[in-house]
């Protein structure tokens, strides 16, 4: 990616070095031992929900109080300052480059301004409206509180355990979790939540996967624009997003994780799924109704 020079969102909480978000009966988050970390680790990559396996998962409830502070966008600091600001950089001009695109496709594509998420940095664990957040379930969207949650050290894991190293593939994840926000925006997310409560396990596993392939279309789109109106991307961004979506599919990490496949049980969509939907909204850049109305079609998947 090209990042010198380039606008970093103001839309950024950092909440690194605050330890603890406080609040949770018995101990808390201090009594997680690594087990069960490793645990809540595979639930999540196999397309689970980490806070559930732990008891704390769902939006009900009032989220613990956790003092935040607003990130500076010209000095994003980490533990190791060139390493972690330089992830901290990339994800703070990914959110500033979304919001320049979807400030302009929404007007034009759903006759609407675009209502901007904060996008929250955390080191180890934190609180969010959807319950406890932590390193081990990696990145994720709380539509609860409209807030994009991520510890920065996936993108070691990204490049150490998936092999997808790259700044590129950060900014990708980045994107799909933002490509959530507008699936909120758009009622989608309430469409397939609905459709879930009156579905089968495994028909609620199929619309989880026709919504995260969605939201991997809606980051394809945005690197098309992003590219196109401010030329952000340099060689070999595309190849690196590929890479990271191609290592988060669901068959490759159930593979990993077991030895053998599920498809009933996948919520993410498969390695191939992935990477055809990103490479589909890059390719065409249709933000359309009709474009994203073609993955709640059986045809899609």
């Amino acid at each position: 990616m090209k990042l010198q020079g380039r606008r970093t969102s103001g839309n950024i909480e950092d909440r690194r070095g605050q330890r603890g978000g406080g609040g949770f009966s018995g101990g808390g988050a201090g009594k997680f031992g690594i087990g069960t970390i490793v645990i809540m680790a595979i639930v999540f990559f196999m397309g689970g929900n980490p806070l559930d396996y732990i008891g704390l998962g769902g939006g009900g409830g009032n989220p613990a109080t956790t003092r935040t502070t607003p990130a500076d966008p010209n000095n994003l600091p980490g533990g190791n300052v060139q390493e972690a600001g330089s992830y901290a950089n990339i994800v703070g001009v990914t959110l500033g480059s979304t919001e320049e695109v979807w400030k302009q496709l929404f007007p034009q594509q759903y006759g609407r301004n675009y209502q901007q998420p904060v996008l929250v940095l955390f080191d180890g664990q934190s609180q969010s409206g959807c319950g406890f957040a932590s390193a081990a379930t990696g990145p994720f969207y709380c539509p609860a509180d409209n807030k994009v949650y991520i510890d920065l050290s996936f993108a070691d894991q990204l490049r150490q355990r998936f092999g997808a190293p790259g700044d590129f593939a950060l900014a990708y994840v980045v994107a799909h979790e933002v490509g959530h926000h507008i699936q909120n925006q758009l009622g989608y997310s309430q469409i397939v939540s609905k459709a879930r409560g009156r579905s089968s396990k495994e028909e609620a596993n199929a619309l989880s996967v026709r919504l995260e392939l969605q939201a991997d279309y809606l980051a394809g789109v945005w690197a098309k624009y992003a590219n196109q109106e401010d030329q952000l991307l340099s060689p070999g961004d595309i190849d690196e997003a590929i890479a990271a979506a191609t290592a988060i599919g669901d068959d490759r990490l159930q593979m990993e994780a077991q030895g053998y496949v599920v498809p009933e049980s996948f919520t993410h969509g498969t390695s191939e799924q992935r990477v055809k939907s990103f490479t589909a909204g890059y390719q065409s850049g249709d933000a359309s109704k009709e474009a994203l109305d073609r993955f709640f079609s059986a045809r899609s998947l």
